[in-house]
């Protein structure tokens, strides 16, 4: 998903395209998505970008002189799970590109495209930052430091980080050295994501080739990445980790698994044994427990298999009797 660093790099990247760009005609919208369509016509405008925190604004600024009068129109994208802006020639436009910008002519035709491959992303009319956000920690970070409480748990961390004041006999130069080394949680918030605007590229996406993909895979040291774990949260959101989740781990919490090519399946896959032998007695059985109990006073006459020069079977010779019948016994 698209977070505070890539908007950033997507803002820079579309400001940088459409520098001495002038754009005309309507903005058009696919007909296949439901986000509003943007009533905006000029003959000439600019188009600009800025990025906070998860959201992307669009100003969409006429020159003097265009047709019809235009007041300057701002909109508010959220790029959802893959939402993304590329600049394509006008005969060749990326599938799923949502929103496009049309380049005026005279000069080669152009076009900014909103491209979003599912669809999860959305604008707004409004021009205005969503209510309710905390500061960007790339752009308002005293703010961020100051006036967002930590969680219970991270404020025993913090507690625990107070412990480890720099001592006042150390210079200025040694002070600035051990912050550097050793910054805190809040000043990492600032640091991370900073550390992936300054790796270029063009997103995270694989799909976007691997010159672009590669910097951002090998800066990685946690999420996907052989050796961490994961939990899904109360939200369905995954989180990756390394060692103890802690206290506040989710209650029966299933982690998540990376799966590898030609990985062979063991007792831990989820392996099923095979059923153990049944113990019910078998057929023979049944049908031998099933019959009658017979003495030798009920049966007709003629119709005994005892030899009568033999004596009767008594009460304590009748399992002897069972096996002379199945042939167990010589005669």
């Amino acid at each position: 998903m698209p977070e505070g660093p890539e908007l950033h790099l997507a803002s820079q990247f579309v400001n940088k395209a459409c520098r001495g760009l002038v754009f005309g005609r309507c903005v058009e919208k696919s007909p296949i998505s439901r986000n509003p369509e943007v009533p905006f016509e000029s003959s000439a405008y600019y188009i600009s970008a800025s990025a906070r925190g998860k959201e992307l604004r669009l100003t969409l600024s006429p020159l003097p002189g265009a047709q019809p009068p235009q007041e300057p129109l701002a909109l508010i994208f959220h790029f959802g799970m893959s939402g993304s802006f590329q600049l394509a020639p006008s005969n060749a436009l990326p599938p799923h590109a949502h929103l496009r910008f049309y380049t005026a002519p005279p000069g080669p035709q152009l076009t900014l495209c909103f491209v979003d491959i599912r669809r999860f992303g959305h604008w707004e009319l409004t021009g205005e930052w969503q209510s309710g956000r905390g500061p960007c920690v790339l752009l308002e970070y005293e703010q961020f430091r100051l006036r967002i409480p930590p969680f219970e748990k991270a404020r025993t961390i913090l507690e625990a980080l107070k412990q480890h004041r720099l001592s006042p006999k150390l210079t200025l130069s040694q002070k600035i050295k051990a912050k550097l080394q050793n910054p805190d949680l809040l000043e990492l918030c600032h640091s991370v994501p900073k550390e992936v605007v300054q790796l270029g590229g063009k997103g995270y996406g694989q799909a976007r080739g691997e010159e672009d993909f590669a910097p951002f895979r090998a800066w990685l040291r946690c999420y996907g990445m052989v050796g961490m774990r994961s939990l899904r949260d109360r939200h369905g959101r995954t989180i990756w980790f390394q060692g103890d989740p802690g206290p506040l781990a989710p209650k029966g919490g299933k982690s998540h698994k990376k799966k590898y090519s030609g990985a062979q399946r063991g007792p831990e896959d989820g392996v099923e044994d095979h059923p153990p032998p049944s113990k019910a007695p078998s057929r023979t059985r049944r049908a031998w427990r099933g019959l009658p109990a017979q003495t030798t006073a009920q049966q007709p006459e003629g119709t005994s298999l005892q030899d009568p020069k033999v004596p009767p079977v008594t009460e304590k010779g009748k399992r002897r009797g069972r096996r002379a019948i199945s042939g167990c016994c010589r005669p």
